[in-house]
């Protein structure tokens, strides 16, 4: 399997995005949004993914922080499947349950070439710090549509906001890193009875 790696820039009249993935890396992050509770659930992404992960970005905060958080979700995905390639050789299913104290989470993904998302979090607070809990879902929306992966996100425990949404984080980077690991018994092979993802 060749390197995994790809650089994404997306600039927008809203944000300026670049995105860097190695898929096969050791979990290090360089993450600039403005959002300091963002960048902190982007770095379980890479931790717990095993992801090398930079991404810098530039939005207008000014107005809040939806076409920030969305529009990174979106150049996340993009490189994602820039860098997969063809999945050949990829477990292509992943899922992880992860709990934090009182919250647990359950994130599945399947890079089945069909973007998809189902969610159901039930967020305690609206905010958590300078992070509105809503644009969790928009996150998970931009990186299904250009990953063009059927991801389903399921908090199904937590009184405290922050703990729902690191369990979910720190499980879609652990689910991610079963999906993308390589099979070796199914090395050169599209894992799908119609050869195609």
């Amino acid at each position: 399997m060749s390197e995994r790696i790809a650089e994404v820039r997306r600039d927008t009249k809203e944000t300026q995005i670049r995105v860097r993935v190695n898929l096969d890396g050791t979990g290090q992050a360089h993450l600039s949004t403005g959002i300091g509770f963002f960048d902190h659930m982007l770095d379980q992404i890479a931790r717990h993914g095993l992801i090398d992960l930079d991404i810098d970005a530039k939005g207008d905060l000014h107005i809040d922080g939806h076409h920030t958080v969305e529009d990174v979700g979106i150049t996340l995905g993009m490189a994602v499947a820039q860098a997969i390639g063809d999945k050949k050789g990829i477990t292509r299913y992943g899922h992880s349950y992860v709990p934090l104290d009182e919250a647990l989470s359950r994130v599945v993904v399947d890079f089945s070439g069909r973007p998809g998302l189902a969610m159901d979090v039930k967020f305690t607070a609206g905010a958590i710090g300078a992070f509105d809990t809503q644009l969790t879902y928009e996150f998970f929306q931009g990186f299904v549509n250009h990953a063009l992966v059927s991801l389903h996100v399921d908090n199904l425990k937590g009184h405290n906001a922050h703990h729902q949404c690191e369990t979910i984080f720190k499980a879609f980077g652990r689910a991610l890193r079963m999906a993308m690991t390589p099979d070796p018994r199914s090395a050169g092979v599209i894992p799908s009875t119609k050869g195609t993802l």
